[in-house]
């Protein structure tokens, strides 16, 4: 059972930064493809970013520059760090594990998600 926790959400200004971390428990963390994806209100849960057990890392075309996404198995800790956020980047934003194929980041194939924490972009 993969088991994760969110933390790191808040508000912010627009232009500011934010880092979302997420602990994972349960099986060998280096075995995980870890990502995040987002919902804002109203609209589906779409992907953020993704990193695979060996490969590099995934983002959507609306973050690319501005989120880098990291991870420390050491600490079975993933991070998404938030740069020049913008007043679209507002949504509950939830850590995801893909134990299917951890190679890849193929955003169907998460299938383990924390509670969601949520990032809030002021004007």
């Amino acid at each position: 059972q993969v088991q994760l926790v969110e933390s790191g959400g808040g508000l912010v200004q627009a232009g500011g930064s934010l880092r979302l971390s997420c602990v994972a428990s349960g099986r060998a963390f280096s075995s995980y493809g870890m990502g995040w994806f987002r919902q804002a209100p109203g609209k589906e849960r779409e992907f953020v970013a993704g990193l695979g057990s060996t490969g590099p890392a995934s983002y959507a075309d609306s973050v690319k520059g501005r989120f880098t996404i990291s991870r420390d198995a050491t600490q079975t800790t993933a991070y998404l760090q938030m740069n020049s956020l913008q007043l679209e980047d507002t949504a509950v934003y939830f850590c995801a594990a893909n134990t299917k194929r951890p190679w890849v980041v193929i955003p169907g194939d998460f299938t383990h998600w924390g509670q969601g924490t949520q990032v809030t972009v002021s004007s």
